[in-house]
């Protein structure tokens, strides 16, 4: 395994269920030698991705509170989209959650989320967080505007295999309607509705979606949100095109 690679695996035993490691459980859990993992994390450590916990543990470093602040203030997609996602909670008249996601690799990861202020919802969705890549508006809307060719590759690294005629047939259909609404394929009880936020001049496919609950819901709401964040979702593409 190649230096970098084997970086990104131990770093990403780091969770809320295990939030700190021993060489020796790392090791194990990435089949390295544990002398190899020791000089491994040494350097971790030495660069701020690792810090020392309680006894021969380690824990993530603070270095990447640092490199989220970097991340906010020059990612065009979080810059421009969390403001954005403000002057949509502010138009609604429903408790929701607005999410802004993105293509992350083979993966879709929400980048900014945002609440109407007493809103109880509680939803999957929260930034940083990887989400299902079929299931769900944000990110059915988001895999609606790759290309076959690379929706199939991104399928296949995720371990979906080649995507089936019903998948392709439904991503289709939510491209040419420009959204898409779902109803608790990710959190019982919600429905998800969302708009691409597509700029290829700026290698950004993502998608900014609203998500109520299914109780709050019927189809002239979810007409007068998509009113809203249609809107919205064209003003960030713009806003992206146009550069800084």
């Amino acid at each position: 395994m190649a230096g970098l690679d084997r970086f990104v695996e131990i770093l990403r035993l780091f969770n809320q269920e295990k939030p700190d490691w021993t060489i020796q459980e790392i090791a194990d859990a990435t089949g390295v030698p544990a002398s190899t993992v020791y000089r491994t994390v040494r350097e971790l450590v030495g660069q701020g991705f690792l810090d020392p916990s309680r006894e021969a543990h380690y824990r993530l470093g603070a270095v990447f509170i640092e490199f989220d602040r970097r991340l906010r203030i020059s990612d065009p997609l979080i810059r421009e989209g969390e403001s954005m996602l403000g002057d949509v909670l502010s138009a609604v008249q429903v408790p929701c959650v607005a999410v802004i996601a993105r293509l992350y690799g083979d993966q879709v990861i929400c980048v900014a989320d945002s609440r109407v202020p007493g809103t109880t919802i509680e939803t999957s969705y929260e930034r940083g967080r990887p989400m299902p890549l079929l299931r769900g508006a944000t990110s059915k809307t988001i895999l609606a505007q790759l290309t076959r060719a690379r929706l199939r590759k991104v399928l296949k690294n995720a371990g979906h295999g080649s995507p089936q005629d019903d998948i392709v047939s439904a991503l289709a259909s939510i491209r040419r309607q420009g959204y898409a609404i779902t109803r608790g394929e990710v959190d019982t009880g919600l429905v998800g509705i969302s708009v691409p936020v597509f700029s290829p001049e700026s290698a950004i496919n993502a998608s900014m979606s609203i998500i109520i609950r299914a109780a709050d819901s019927n189809e002239s709401v979810e007409r007068r949100l998509l009113m809203i964040i249609s809107p919205a979702a064209d003003m960030l593409v713009h806003k992206l095109q146009s550069g800084p």
